[in-house]
């Protein structure tokens, strides 16, 4: 029984492994391509970093050039406002070429882009140290929207903002959002979320709800996955025997433990034999 036991246990046990398994590669894995166009390639400077010079300006990197009407914020510690304005640059050779998903026939090919085509965000002032975050709002060539954050850490030398210069407070133009919220999607560089052009929280629709190419969403797949497999613990949990009550069993009892009315068997005790001829005299008579 205990050997029983534990081949259920067992096998309830590589049932849950499998589970956690599956769970944990649906989370990390996508369930098709992206196939959102125009992402951000690359920054300068690269999130995540330090800087310690004052830049004039912050060079964002995509994979195809921005659409002119897109919009560019630069946010300081304090929470105001430091870019002044836009404008496209140099397209410079990437050092590490970004691969992009297209939808041919139904079916998604991959294409690498060597080229990044900038867009030079002008830095008025760096008012204090601390972290700096870089917003873009644009639409890729195929109407999908391409946004995110570059965030950095500024710890070199404050600046004096320009004569008369005050800090921006425009936003995107009306057709831009309405693109940009009718088919909305995060490109790799957004962290988190699909922030807006100020810096605060959108609240549009997740990119995971959205369907690719006109097939199942996303998360479809690794939803119905975690679902049957959750389906097969539970059928087997079901069918697990219940454990017997095992009773060792006692000693008949003897004595007055004995149950009552229990028939008793008496066993007869042979009388010990005397030796001498005492014993044996009228025997031997008899035999004379």
């Amino acid at each position: 029984m205990q050997s029983r036991l534990v081949t259920v246990s067992n096998t309830l046990s590589r049932a849950a492994a499998a589970l956690v398994a599956t769970l944990a590669v649906s989370l990390l894995l996508p369930a098709a391509p992206a196939s959102a166009h125009g992402q951000l390639a690359t920054s300068t400077p690269l999130t995540g970093t330090v800087v310690r010079e004052p830049l004039t300006q912050v060079a964002l990197y995509f994979t195809e050039k921005p659409a002119s009407n897109a919009h560019f914020t630069l946010t300081g510690p304090a929470g105001s406002r430091v870019d002044s304005g836009w404008s496209h640059g140099e397209p410079k050779r990437l050092d590490k070429p970004v691969q992009e998903y297209f939808m041919v026939n139904g079916v998604f090919e991959p294409r690498l882009y060597h080229t990044g085509f900038p867009a030079m965000v002008t830095v008025a002032h760096w008012p204090a140290k601390g972290r700096y975050t870089a917003n873009y709002l644009s639409v890729a060539s195929d109407g999908e929207a391409v946004r995110g954050t570059v965030t950095f850490d500024y710890q070199g030398p404050s600046t004096a903002a320009p004569a008369g210069w005050t800090a921006p407070t425009a936003g995107p133009e009306p057709a831009l959002l309405a693109q940009a919220e009718g088919r909305a999607s995060a490109s790799p560089g957004a962290t988190g979320g699909l922030p807006d052009v100020t810096g605060a929280p959108a609240t549009g629709p997740a990119d995971a709800t959205k369907k690719q190419g006109g097939g199942f969403p996303a998360w479809l797949v690794p939803a119905l996955i975690v679902v049957v497999v959750t389906a097969i613990v539970l059928v087997a949990a079901r069918r697990r025997p219940a454990a017997r009550t095992t009773s060792t069993p006692s000693r008949r009892p003897t004595g007055p433990a004995r149950k009552a009315g229990a028939p008793t068997r008496k066993v007869a005790t042979p009388a010990p034999r005397k030796s001498g001829n005492r014993a044996d005299g009228p025997a031997r008579r008899g035999r004379r």
